[in-house]
């Protein structure tokens, strides 16, 4: 990860979630990609909102590497 300073929740969440990757750690990985999912989300619109967007690329990979990690453990 670029040296900068991480200001949003979701920054922080996601560098979380690439070491529980980097670990193997698939059971927090996917609370992680939970709270990943609520941090960019949240906030964003009415109680029937559902917001559509593209992911960055690093957690587009994060979350590969999360679901390559899972297939592994079947």
């Amino acid at each position: 990860m670029p040296e900068k300073e991480l200001s949003r929740l979701s920054d922080r969440v996601l560098e979380a979630l690439e070491l529980a990757i980097d670990q193997g750690d698939w059971n927090i990985g996917e609370s992680l990609r939970h709270a990943l999912e609520l941090s960019m989300t949240r906030g964003s619109g009415g109680a029937n909102f559902v917001e559509r967007r593209d992911y960055p690329e690093r957690v587009e990979a994060a979350l590969k590497k999360l679901d390559d990690l899972k297939r592994q453990r079947a």
